[in-house]
């Protein structure tokens, strides 16, 4: 994980942890990392509940109750499926926030309406609407990915940090 999103995660666990917040992850496209650099950081435990990665189809519906018939109808890669999956990490885990993630890191798996580098994030702290963003990231799998762990940290440090 990059250095700056190094000490975005730092300053997400503080606040999360001076406010007694606990968080979950539901990761798709960036495959844990989002979690992992969360982890990097000693005592993450108090903050980060859980972390699932749901690759597949079957796994979003399965552990985070996204229905297939939504996934069907929008794909995997929707601001749909987004929200639902952070509606279903925040119902099933005793956390205060969730942040999910989908999108196509590629090289394939683009189609003419969603391209390659397209992400969808999802954040929702309890009691309040999610926010759901659309992202188009460029450059390579590893690039794709890194930006949109990133902007997942910063989303989640939106939510938490004070107006």
């Amino acid at each position: 994980m990059e250095a700056d999103s190094t000490t975005t995660a730092s300053a997400l666990l503080a606040l999360c942890r001076a406010a007694g917040l606990k968080l979950a992850t539901a990761e798709s496209c960036t495959g844990g990392i989002i979690a992992a650099a969360l982890t990097d950081i000693p005592g993450s435990s108090e903050v980060l509940e859980r972390g699932v990665v749901t690759y597949s189809n079957a796994s979003k519906s399965e552990l985070l109750g996204v229905p297939s018939s939504l996934i069907t109808r929008h794909g995997a890669v929707s601001a749909e499926v987004a929200e639902a999956m952070a509606l279903g990490a925040l119902a099933r885990a005793p956390v205060d926030l969730a942040l999910a993630v989908t999108g196509i890191a590629g090289p394939g798996g683009a189609t003419p309406t969603k391209p390659v580098g397209l992400v969808y994030l999802a954040a929702i702290r309890a009691g309040e609407p999610a926010r759901v963003e659309r992202h188009v990231f460029s450059g390579d799998r590893h690039a794709i990915r890194a930006a949109a762990a990133a902007r997942g940290l910063e989303l989640l440090m939106e939510l938490v940090s004070p107006p």
